[in-house]
Formats: C-alpha cells, structure tokens, sequence
C-alpha cells in the first residue's frame, strides 16, 4: 500500500471498474449503486468537465498553450499507435485529478469508481486485495455493435476534414489501449470480464456483482 493521502478511508474502501470504452463501465456502475445504495464515480465525465481547469494549469506548467490540441492532430493528422502512447502516457496525471475528487467524498459504503482511465498498475499500489478491481473489455463483435448503436460512439462530436479516417483511428486506439489495459490487469492480478452482449446490462452487474461480494456484504 502506498502513503497516498485518504483522509476519510475513500481510496482504500472503494471497489474500481476499469477497462475498454463501450464495454458498459457506466451502466454497471449505475445498477451497482443502485441495487446496494452506493455511491457511483463516473472518471469520464469528470474527466471532460470537472478538470478542465487543471489541465489547463497543467499545461501551463510545461509551457504548453492552453487550448485544446487541434482536432486535425488529434484525430486526422496521426496514427492510432501515436493515439495510444500518449493516452497511455496521459492517464498518470489525470488519474491524479481523479483521485483528488474521491478524496474528498465520505461514506459509510464502498464509492464505485468506472472508467477507462483507472487502469489497473494505477490502482493496484491504492487497495489491499487485486480483488477490489474489474476490466471490463468488449469482444470485437460487441464493439462493433456498439459503435453501430451509440451515437457518441459512431461518430465524433468534433468536426474534422475527414470523419471517416477520424473514427477508423479512434476505434484503432480504443482497441490498442483495451488490449494494453487486459494485459496490465493480467501482470496485477486483476480480473478481466469479457463482454459479448450475451449477457443484458443487468446480467453483467450480476457478474460483477458476485466478484465484489465481499466488498459489498460488508
């Protein structure tokens, strides 16, 4: 265990959900909360909103501008093996924003935090047992549906000048990083649950369920 403050106990009684986009993080956190009336933190939407801020004071402190990188760079202009390495090389600082904002949440219950961001060699120095943690990955063909289902998985909510190549590179990396996250999981002892859409979002809770049941009884 490391010294990483945790002045109400939060970090080190929370159970963690990470793993691929698409791969239904949210939804079983949401029904976890619900069925044991716990709280659910969501990593993604803070992550795009709440940080704002301190991204731009991070940028700042490594003389970089404050505006968002150019979506032509980002999303056109690359490769998804450049897409990969600096998502990967960017989730150590932002996980430290998100731990900032469970920090400061109190309960009596464990706080579920999902997110593809909460990688397992992030989490594994905070929690006493590999057994407080999931990834969640989806098969190809569950991707490929969701991707055919969602909208805010389709297409990109940005504009670019080639849309087509844009969403072919954010589908490459989404699936160099899920790899990267099961083989991280595989190295800490975490366990990874497949998601094939054979299961309904209220089967896969069960699943996870049952694996933080000890967590959960308590």
């Amino acid at each position: 265990m490391t010294m990483t403050s945790d002045p109400f106990g939060t970090l080190s009684k929370a159970l963690w959900i990470g793993g691929a986009q698409w791969s239904g993080k949210s939804t079983v956190a949401r029904l976890l909360a619900t069925r044991y009336g716990l709280t659910a933190y969501h990593y993604d939407y803070h992550d795009a909103r709440g940080h704002l801020d301190r991204r731009v004071a991070y940028r700042f402190r490594l003389h970089q501008t404050a505006a968002d990188p150019d979506p032509e760079a980002v999303w056109v202009n690359t490769t998804p093996e450049r897409m990969t390495h600096e998502t990967l090389a960017g989730f150590p600082q932002r996980f430290e924003w998100a731990l900032d904002d469970l920090r400061a949440l109190d309960s009596a219950r464990p706080i579920i935090a999902e997110g593809w961001g909460l990688r397992p060699e992030l989490v594994a120095p905070l929690v006493d047992s590999p057994g407080r943690m999931v990834v969640l990955v989806p098969t190809e063909l569950f991707r490929q549906h969701q991707i055919r289902q969602l909208p805010r998985a389709s297409a990109l909510a940005t504009r670019v000048s080639d849309p087509v190549l844009a969403q072919r590179n954010r589908v490459a990396r989404d699936r160099l990083v899920a790899a990267d996250a099961v083989r991280s999981a595989r190295r800490h002892g975490v366990r990874v649950i497949e998601v094939d859409g054979a299961l309904d979002p209220d089967a896969v809770t069960d699943v996870v369920a049952g694996h933080f049941s000890p967590y959960l009884e308590n």
